[in-house]
């Protein structure tokens, strides 16, 4: 179900909780929410949907992930850039990693632990402090 983008900012200053399978719904509702935001978004966190649960989505070009509970347990090279949201009007200034190490839940809730750099490094680290009540 496409959801609508939540702007309010104590909403998204909180923290998210610890997904459970019962929240494997979020994942589809980021899914249909960040279809339809395609043209503006490139990766969604459940409570810019108005659900509190750590669960974030990523389009990694020809595909978009979803990632129940991600936790980034590795982080290198970092460097400065300036990053906007959906949630939030304009740009804002902020430090990421080039290099990144995630594990995560995926849909089947199975345990993935993956590397990312670059471009999509960047989504989520911008999508894991949203679970973290960090706004960006």
């Amino acid at each position: 179900m496409i959801r609508p983008i939540v702007k309010d900012v104590l909403f998204l200053g909180q923290k998210s909780e610890p997904a459970t399978k019962q929240d494997l719904p979020v994942g589809q509702d980021l899914m249909d929410t960040l279809r339809a935001n395609q043209d503006r978004c490139v990766g969604m966190a459940a409570n810019m949907i108005g659900v509190r649960k750590k669960v974030i989505i990523v389009n990694m070009g020809i595909m978009n992930v979803v990632m129940y509970n991600p936790v980034i347990v590795k982080k290198d090279t970092p460097f400065e850039t300036e990053e906007g949201c959906l949630s939030l009007t304009g740009v804002r200034r902020t430090t990421r990693y080039q290099n990144i190490e995630v594990e995560y839940l995926d849909g089947s809730w199975k345990k993935q632990r993956r590397k990312y750099s670059g471009w999509t490094a960047q989504i989520i680290q911008h999508e894991c402090d949203h679970l973290e009540g960090i706004i960006i």
